[in-house]
């Protein structure tokens, strides 16, 4: 099969015309990760959720395959809330994330209604950011 696939392909990899399209068996697939040393399995830093979790006092032990779950599903929700911020702010005719794009994106999409009023201004938020009421904050640019 990989003959056939080869032979559907010019020298330099691109698909001859005649043949017609290479099929999807053909096309490379992605890798899984590897387990090298070096290769990182989450983009959140393992000890910062860990600290995150033992700072809940009723949590007493946390196994190393809990933290990875929960760094994993943190990334998964900071994707989806971004994006759909991000789907707020094309709205807007706009590139950068603001504050309201956010609100919007809470507002909009019923999942996210736990966090409505949780980051209103004079929140923990303005505190993280150091900002205070009268100062706006900055948007992100993608």
């Amino acid at each position: 099969m990989a003959a056939a696939a080869a032979a559907a392909v010019t020298g330099n990899g691109v698909p001859r015309e005649e043949d017609g399209p290479v099929s999807e068996a053909a096309a490379p697939q992605p890798q899984a990760p590897t387990n090298a040393p070096g290769a990182r399995l989450s983009r959140l830093p393992l000890a910062r959720v860990k600290a995150l979790v033992k700072a809940d006092p009723d949590v007493t032990l946390a196994g190393q395959e809990a933290i990875f779950i929960l760094a994993r599903a943190a990334e998964l929700f900071v994707e989806t809330i971004a994006k759909d911020a991000y789907c707020c702010a094309q709205q807007g005719k706009r590139k950068t994330l603001q504050r309201r794009d956010l609100d919007n994106a809470i507002e909009a999409v019923d999942e996210f209604a736990f966090l409505e009023g949780r980051l209103e201004m004079g929140s923990d938020v303005d505190v993280m950011l150091g900002t205070s009421k009268g100062q706006n904050t900055k948007g992100f640019t993608l």
